[in-house]
């Protein structure tokens, strides 16, 4: 998420039109002002061209640019492949977030780069299916409890009709061809737990943050399969 996060600040360094403050970028990226100043010292330690003033902000210095990005063949089908899939099966957040990244992508690959990609003869496809629109209900509060670490209380039906209120620390999300599942750690059974999020019936952030502990992670989860 570190990595993302850096990525995000140099992007919006470079958009912003003079200085911009510490708290504007944590209020920004739903973070600490402590945080993006250690992320900033990161990225100077790193060889990033920003500098901050106390009292104006960090700004990137004139005349820095990334360099045009360079794909394969097969790299920019997996690409452009990736984002298409997401633009027929993710949430409508989702949705824009794909189509802002495949124009990034494109822009930064240069005009023959970017055109070659949206001309690239691979498509993704889903059916409409009626637990889909339930799903997406959910899915953009889903996966930001999931970045927050945020405990959340789920109300859920189970396939037998069996009523339930849980207590979970959200862990990651998986979809397949036909649901969206969200795994958890459940607090009431103290284990695992799969939840289709077509069966979830209501969503609430405690206020509780879900810490992170060794055995309870989505990758424990994944080894135990």
């Amino acid at each position: 998420m570190k990595v993302f996060r850096l990525f995000s600040l140099l992007d919006r360094l470079r958009s912003a039109g003079g200085p911009v403050s510490a708290e504007e970028l944590a209020r920004a990226l739903e973070v600490s002002p402590r945080t993006i100043y250690r992320d900033m010292a990161t990225l100077q330690a790193m060889g990033a061209p920003v500098r901050g003033e106390a009292g104006i902000g960090y700004q990137m210095e004139r005349g820095y640019f990334l360099p045009p990005l360079s794909f394969d063949e097969e790299e920019m089908e997996a690409i452009a492949l990736g984002m298409r899939l997401v633009r027929a099966r993710g949430d409508a957040p989702l949705r824009e977030a794909a189509l802002r990244v495949s124009g990034k992508i494109g822009a930064a690959s240069g005009d023959a780069g970017g055109e070659a990609a949206l001309r690239l003869p691979l498509r993704a496809v889903t059916r409409e299916r009626p637990q889909t629109e339930t799903a997406n209900r959910w899915l953009p509060g889903l996966r930001r409890a999931i970045r927050r670490q945020r405990m959340l209380r789920i109300d859920y039906v189970d396939l037998g009709g069996r009523e339930s209120r849980r207590r979970v620390r959200p862990l990651g999300l998986t979809v397949f061809d036909e649901v969206w599942l969200l795994t958890g750690w459940c607090e009431e059974r103290g284990d695992f737990r799969n939840f289709r999020l077509d069966r979830i019936t209501a969503v609430a952030e405690t206020g509780e943050r879900a810490r992170s502990e060794r055995g309870r992670r989505f990758e424990d989860y994944l080894a135990s399969l």
